[in-house]
């Protein structure tokens, strides 16, 4: 009973912080949700008003079906390079220090340095990208890379990819730490070629790896609205406008709190439904 008592002394003061910066925070939220607060004044209610409007105008549903496709792309995309380099720098342990290091670095970075960084990339007129091009012979690819509603949402996946495919490599790369070095060795003595024993040792053995780095990355690229604010302010046509960015320009842009509130608690459901649905599915492929 004493053991029981001190385990909660212990936790109240997590609790509490949990519950103020946390929990009330979302009750708050859910409840303004209801009204047309403007950030002065009283808050009249509204009822579901907020939700009905996010439901039957097109651009909150299309906002969503960004947020869903950037979300894919990166999250797809991301992993595997992730584990492109955490399986190279696997098999090159001289380097692997460096060449870890250096993955991460982008990490380390603020989104207003790297957005920049890669906004000048794709100028159209000066950008890296469009003189390599033009350098290459291939000057009838080059073009506005970020005013073209067909390629700006994969610009920006591009951007952000490159900015935390250090970060999942490194996830990976803890997961390889983990494999007893038998089962490669194992693996050596029975003549399997370097693919077979990535495929069919090394991959089922990351299972916990790919669940920590899918579930990370699916919630933080759900939430991100900083690379599509600073490179295209949700444009061109709406094409990179994610639902975060959509919350951030109705509450600091128009000063819709209510309104921004239902949006917020929209997005919180879809989150939170995600990342149960991933855990359960991940979870059951790590005892298969």
């Amino acid at each position: 009973m004493t053991s029981r008592k001190s385990m909660f002394l212990f936790t109240l003061p997590a609790l509490i912080v949990l519950g103020v910066f946390f929990v009330y925070p979302i009750l708050l939220t859910f409840q303004m949700s209801f009204t047309d607060f403007s950030g002065v004044g009283e808050a009249e209610p509204v009822g579901l008003k907020n939700y009905d409007r996010i439901i039957s105008r097109s651009r909150y549903p299309d906002a969503l079906w960004v947020t869903a496709k950037f979300t894919v792309i990166v999250v797809l995309f991301q992993t595997l390079a992730g584990l492109f380099f955490a399986a190279l720098l696997h098999r090159l342990p001289a380097v692997r220090n460096f060449a870890r290091a250096a993955l991460f670095t982008p990490a380390m970075m603020s989104f207003v340095v790297v957005g920049y960084v890669w906004q000048f990339i794709y100028s159209p007129f000066s950008g890296g990208l469009n003189a390599l091009l033009r350098g290459a012979g291939l000057d009838w690819l080059a073009k506005g890379w970020l005013g073209d509603p067909d390629t700006a949402l994969y610009a920006i996946a591009i951007a952000h990819i490159w900015m935390f495919t250090g970060y999942t490599t490194a996830i990976f790369l803890a997961g390889y730490a983990n494999i007893p070095s038998d089962i490669d060795e194992a693996g050596r003595l029975d003549g399997a070629s370097s693919w077979q024993r990535f495929r069919w040792l090394e991959v089922p053995l990351l299972a916990p790896s790919f669940t920590i780095n899918i579930m990370l990355s699916t919630i933080g690229t759900l939430k991100t609205f900083e690379l599509p604010f600073i490179m295209t302010r949700g444009g061109p046509d709406g094409a990179t406008r994610t639902l975060s960015l959509e919350i951030i320009e109705q509450l600091f842009g128009r000063y819709k709190f209510g309104f921004a509130s239902a949006l917020s608690i929209v997005m919180l459901v879809i989150v939170i439904a995600v990342a149960v649905f991933q855990n359960w599915y991940l979870r059951r492929r790590e005892d298969v």
